[in-house]
């Protein structure tokens, strides 16, 4: 069956909520896929960083199919023995004090706005009912009622209202807007360290620091949305390293299970998390033991083979490149470690008509915000591999003046 067949079958029975590349996938090893007519790409989207171990990493599908063997799910109604290891793992990791597992990045999202509201009420003082979450412009931290609520970008919102109260939105990299936008009753900021979603925005340097002093002398909990920029992607474990910060609770997902299996956790110190007794939250999946044993095998990997220090090293590298070609086509590349995104002109006719000429030539990557193409490879990628991506994207972005 050729491509054209299962587009047609997804065409036919699916919701239309996605407008993905014409490339049909059916094998992945390392950073490199291939679709179901044998033509082999170079995966420079990782899965929004889901596989910054690469594709289908041995050592973590060794644990996999260990651990089905053995024991999938029993659910929070009993213990078992993987949650307990994954707590130690990551908290000695990250220094956290409490861990809450759950399943996706939104889960975690929704999860973390219920714990900082609880303990507005509980130990700050907030009147009931009338917290507030501070968060910012051109955030994206999921697709959930309460989460799409407090978004600013219309395509996200429109239609699905009414939403849940309790919400301010600032402007992202503006510390003084932080400030001002703080009351009695503000019980949290949340924000990414980099704006995936909006197109690899990075913040002025030192705007976390700046933010977790500000939300400590005002009694504010720091949450730092991390499902994206953690786990090794900016070049750091937690892209809050390059402030030299510890968040007050840090979400991480994607990477935690190297594409594997889906697993989020809330990062927290005890205080937080703290407030939740027992049945006041849960999941079914949450912490089951096939997703602590494969989390705790990609955290692993991710340490053991470098793969942090090589986001580091050849993210710099990529970022040289990509600033050294001149082309009327960019107006900005930026980006940390290997998140990187290169925003065109509005003359350059858009970012989706560059991706497909990158994917027929052997490369996929992603457009977002319209002009903004992200370039986020597995962490496991080659200065070799760099280079053979950078022959490729040069010529079409020196070209890439209409689509």
């Amino acid at each position: 069956m050729d491509t054209q067949h299962f587009i047609n079958l997804e065409n036919r029975y699916g919701a239309q909520n996605y407008k993905p590349l014409d490339v049909v996938l059916n094998r992945g090893e390392g950073i490199w896929v291939w679709d179901v007519e044998g033509k082999r790409y170079l995966d420079f989207l990782s899965s929004y960083s889901a596989v910054n171990q690469g594709h289908c990493h041995p050592k973590i599908m060794k644990t996999m199919i260990e651990q089905a063997q053995k024991l999938c799910l029993t659910s929070r109604a009993f213990r078992n023995d993987q949650l307990g290891l994954f707590y130690e793992d990551i908290c000695n990791l990250t220094n956290s004090h409490m861990v809450l597992p759950m399943n996706s990045g939104a889960e975690a999202v929704e999860t973390v706005i219920k714990a900082v509201r609880k303990w507005g009420y509980k130990l700050k003082g907030v009147p009931q009912n009338q917290a507030e979450v501070i968060v910012c412009e051109n955030n994206f931290h999921g697709r959930t009622i309460a989460i799409i609520g407090f978004s600013s970008e219309r395509q996200y919102r429109e239609g699905f209202g009414p939403y849940p109260p309790g919400f301010k939105i600032i402007p992202f990299g503006e510390a003084r807007a932080l400030e001002e936008a703080i009351t009695p009753n503000t019980v949290a900021f949340l924000v990414e360290p980099i704006q995936g979603e909006a197109g690899v925005i990075v913040p002025p340097s030192g705007y976390l620091r700046e933010v977790k002093s500000i939300c400590k002398q005002n009694d504010v909990v720091l949450i730092l949305d991390e499902i994206q920029t953690g786990l090794g992607r900016t070049g750091k474990l937690l892209a809050e390293e390059h402030d030299d910060i510890e968040a007050d609770v840090t979400l991480i997902g994607k990477a935690l299970s190297g594409g594997f299996y889906p697993i989020s956790a809330i990062l927290s110190n005890t205080e937080v998390l703290g407030v939740f007794m027992p049945g006041e939250h849960g999941s079914t999946f949450g912490g089951n033991p096939l997703a602590c044993a494969v989390a705790r095998t990609a955290i692993k990997v991710l340490i053991e083979e470098k793969m942090i220090e090589n986001a580091s090293k050849l993210g710099d590298y990529f970022l040289t490149q990509l600033r050294g070609i001149k082309s009327p086509s960019i107006k900005e590349v930026r980006g940390k470690g290997l998140m990187i995104g290169v925003e065109l002109v509005p003359e350059a006719g858009g970012a989706r008509g560059f991706c497909e000429q990158l994917m027929a030539q052997g490369l996929l990557c992603k457009d977002t915000h319209e002009n903004v193409v992200r370039f986020m490879p597995p962490l496991i990628i080659t200065r070799d591999e760099i280079d053979w991506a950078l022959e490729r994207i040069e010529p079409i972005l020196k070209g890439n003046t209409s689509t």
